[in-house]
């Protein structure tokens, strides 16, 4: 059984990200959804909102878990007996960023792989940054989060 790690602040967690999380469950058979506690960044949603917000996007995927950790990625991913990271690349600035963390990471393991996934094109320009921007200023972000998701932000963390 070959399992991958998809890590993320996810804050929130987006339709792009879940593309990318689908994508990934047609390539690998168990999809870790792994949320950084990150404390270098300064989320909009706490820790523990934002697992919950992963959990419940993806509760009808039977072949994925969310679950939170708190320190450096390839650790976690030894942990787990994990060797497989997935990354998902919007446009160009994306991969240039992502690809000095794959090498980065690979320099800590050797064994440590980076597969890179895009969002489909309606969802390639979604980001949690945006979600964020959106939300400050209070619009409608129903459309750029999954329908559960939006509900639960609505009704328990936005006012």
């Amino acid at each position: 059984m070959k399992s991958c790690i998809y890590p993320g602040t996810f804050d929130p967690i987006t339709n792009g990200h879940l593309d990318v999380i689908k994508r990934a469950s047609n390539v690998f058979d168990k999809v870790i959804v792994a949320v950084a506690l990150n404390e270098s960044k300064t989320p909009y949603f706490n820790y523990n909102q934002r697992v919950e917000l992963a959990k419940i996007a993806t509760k009808d995927l039977s072949s994925v878990e969310v679950v939170g950790f708190d320190n450096l990625l390839v650790d976690f991913a030894k942990s787990l007996n994990i060797n497989t990271v997935v990354r998902g690349l919007r446009a160009v600035s994306d991969f240039e960023y992502e690809l000095q963390i794959g090498y980065a990471n690979a320099s800590l393991w050797n064994e440590f792989e980076t597969v890179y996934f895009m969002p489909s094109l309606k969802n390639a320009f979604i980001s949690s940054s945006i979600v964020r921007s959106v939300l400050s200023h209070k619009g409608d972000i129903s459309l750029l989060v999954p329908k559960e998701v939006y509900q639960k932000i609505k009704d328990e963390y936005v006012s």
